[in-house]
């Protein structure tokens, strides 16, 4: 296995007074900012979901290499494993949430309730939500809500009402994701999509071909190809040599890890076919997509 030197943080290395515990934390975003913009400001990864409400602010936020303006009233969800950065210009405030994949399992039946929602699907676009100005209000009312229980936690039941407000949170958002949420979509298509996004997440070192995973789900290649054109408006095959492209990118920000070592570790024949697809579907070659971060080996 590689070993990677761009930081992963978990919720214990930014833990503090507005941590309740080691599976959770939230505070005002200027605050955060202020213990820690030094280092986060430069690409790293979590190992907890997160989730970011601007209020007010400008500057850009990277996730997964794609670059979105900072506006007011604007919110990012992002699960464990995912690349970002932020850079900001001005005074800058709003939310943070922090919280492990461990934190709902022992209050939720169904471990793999949050896998639900659109804006954890781990593909950055989908975890962008600009909020509506009439909705500002509800939205700042759940998260003064949240922190007002961190920063004064009365009794034993408090996570679970934090856990309450957070689902609460959740719902709010799937209203406003603009993504499929306006069209009567049945469940069982969403279920096999959130199937195929989890199976392709768990193998796409090893498993490539889409009649692969039609195998795994017990449908046909065709029937897969047209779910995913259906709802996300690409192919099965497309969306798993986004998410091999998304991981040789992420290896590529890590300087001490050469283009021939991610090739073995994402199961390339060998390095020349890898620099081959990279640059086929990235534009780049892994030279040239380095450089853009100033990475240097």
């Amino acid at each position: 296995m590689l070993k990677e030197k761009i930081p992963v943080y978990d919720i214990c290395s930014l833990h503090d007074e507005s941590g309740v515990q080691d599976d959770f934390l939230a505070d005002r975003f200027s605050d955060y900012l202020e213990r820690h913009y030094s280092h986060l400001r430069s690409p790293h990864r979590h190992s907890f979901f997160h989730i970011v409400f601007f209020t007010k602010g400008k500057g850009k936020h990277t996730i997964d290499f794609n670059t979105y303006p900072v506006k007011a009233l604007q919110l990012y969800c992002m699960v464990p494993g995912q690349v970002h950065s932020w850079h900001f210009t001005g005074v800058t405030g709003g939310y943070i949430i922090n919280f492990s994949d461990r934190f709902f399992k022992s209050f939720l039946l169904n471990p793999h309730y949050i896998e639900r929602f659109p804006f954890f699907s781990g593909v950055s676009d989908e975890g962008v939500i600009q909020i509506p100005p009439a909705s500002k209000d509800a939205a700042t009312g759940l998260f003064e809500s949240i922190i007002s229980i961190v920063k004064e936690p009365r009794g034993l039941r408090d996570m679970d009402k934090i856990r309450i407000l957070l689902l609460q949170l959740f719902m709010f958002l799937e209203d406003k994701v603009p993504v499929l949420s306006n069209r009567a979509i049945p469940h069982q298509k969403m279920m096999l999509l959130r199937n195929l996004r989890k199976l392709v997440e768990d193998n796409y070192k090893n498993i490539r071909l889409p009649k692969q995973y039609a195998e795994l789900l017990y449908v046909t290649p065709n029937h897969l190809n047209a779910l995913c054109r259906d709802l996300i408006g690409k192919t099965a095959g497309e969306l798993i040599r986004e998410r091999i492209l998304l991981e040789a990118k992420r290896l590529l920000t890590n300087a001490n890890i050469t283009a021939a070592e991610i090739a073995y570790e994402l199961n390339f024949q060998d390095n020349s076919y890898f620099s081959r697809f990279f640059k086929k579907y990235s534009g780049y070659t892994p030279e040239a997509f380095r450089k853009q971060f100033d990475i240097k080996k």
